[in-house]
C-alpha cells in the first residue's frame, strides 16, 4: 500500500476536529468515533474508501478545473432571495453582538460551543423569527460513516400560509477543509462565506462545488477523497432528520467551562468582520448570464 494513504489518512483525523467527521461545535461523538475509526481501518487495508474516494488511473484532465470551480461560488453568494439575503444580515449582526459573557448562562458544563448556536438562537427569537437549533445523527451505510452534526435553522411563514426553513451554519468553511490542499483550493475555500445562511437548495449547490473541488486537490497529490468529505456525508449533515430545540439548560457556569466556546466564538466574529469588509465584487451582466449557464449545465 501507497505509505502515502497512510500519512494522509492521520491528516485526515488531524482536520476532522475542525468541522469533520461527527463533530458538533468541534468534538467526537462516541458513535461516530467508532466509524470513523471503522473507516480508517478500512482505508489502511484496503487502500480504499468505496468506488468514489478511489485513486483513479485516469488523467487529471478529466477532474474539473479548479478556476472553473471557483467562478461558481461567487454566483451561488448572489443568487439568494431578499429574505435570505436581510436575515443573513441580521445574524451577522447578531454574531457580532455576543459577548463571552453570555455564554456563560446559555449551558452549564462545558458544550463544545453549542452555547454559541443556543445564543444565536435566542436573539433570533427576541427579533421575532422562529429559530432552533438543530441535532441531526444518521447511521452509517456502505462506505458512509454514521455521524452527527448541530446547526440553527429558521423557518420562514409566507403570508399563502406556506413555510420555508433555511438553515444557518456558523462554521461552514470547517466542513471542507482536506488535507494538503493545493493553493487554488484553499483560495475556493476562503471564497465561501463565513456563515452559511439559505436553503437547502442552495447549500447543496454548495457542496457538490466543493466536493468535486476536494477530489481535483487530492488527486494531485495522489490521494482519494475520504468518506468522511464526500457528497453523501456532507448531505446527511442538513437532511438527515432532525429534532428542534430553542432552549438550552440554564446554569451560570465559570470561565474554565467555556474556554473552547469563547475560542470560538472569537475566531468567529474575527473572521466575520475580515468578510464584511470585503467589498462586494461586481459582476459583468454578460459575464454573469454566461456563467450562469455553465453552472446549470454542470449542476
Amino acid at each position: 500500500m501507497d505509505c502515502r494513504v497512510c500519512v494522509a489518512t492521520v491528516d485526515w483525523l488531524m482536520m476532522a476536529g475542525g468541522g469533520g467527521v461527527g463533530q458538533i461545535g468541534g468534538a467526537f461523538s462516541h458513535d461516530s468515533e467508532h466509524d470513523l475509526a471503522l473507516m480508517v481501518s478500512d482505508f489502511l487495508e484496503n487502500g480504499s474508501g468505496g468506488a468514489e474516494s478511489r485513486c483513479s488511473s485516469d488523467s487529471d484532465s478529466a477532474l474539473p478545473d479548479l478556476s472553473h470551480l471557483a467562478e461558481k461560488i461567487p454566483f451561488c453568494k448572489i443568487s439568494v432571495a431578499q429574505y435570505e439575503s436581510d436575515l443573513l444580515s441580521v445574524v451577522n449582526s447578531l454574531i457580532l453582538s455576543i459577548n463571552e459573557t453570555d455564554l456563560h448562562f446559555i449551558k452549564s458544563g462545558a458544550c463544545n460551543a453549542s452555547c454559541i448556536r443556543f445564543s444565536l438562537v435566542k436573539l433570533l427569537r427576541r427579533s421575532g423569527y422562529d429559530a432552533a437549533v438543530c441535532a441531526t445523527k444518521w447511521q452509517g451505510s456502505g462506505k458512509v460513516p454514521g455521524g452527527d452534526h448541530e446547526y440553527v435553522d429558521v423557518v420562514n411563514y409566507n403570508s399563502s400560509g406556506t413555510s420555508e426553513r433555511l438553515i444557518i451554519d456558523i462554521d461552514f468553511r470547517s466542513h471542507f477543509e482536506i488535507a494538503r490542499a493545493v493553493e487554488s483550493y484553499d483560495r475556493i475555500l476562503n471564497s465561501l462565506p463565513v456563515i452559511y445562511v439559505g436553503s437547502l437548495t442552495r447549500l447543496e449547490q454548495f457542496l457538490q462545488i466543493m466536493v468535486e473541488a476536494a477530489r481535483s486537490s487530492l488527486k494531485q497529490n495522489s490521494m482519494p477523497l475520504p468518506p468522511w468529505r464526500s457528497l453523501a456525508y456532507l448531505l446527511a449533515k442538513w437532511q438527515s432528520p432532525y429534532q428542534r430545540r430553542d432552549e438550552q439548560n440554564n446554569g451560570r457556569t465559570n470561565f474554565l467551562d467555556h474556554k473552547q466556546c469563547s475560542e470560538h466564538l472569537k475566531r468567529l466574529q474575527s473572521l466575520l468582520q475580515s468578510e464584511m469588509e470585503v467589498k462586494p465584487i461586481k459582476i459583468d451582466n454578460n459575464r454573469r448570464r454566461k456563467a450562469e449557464q455553465r453552472r446549470r449545465h454542470h449542476l
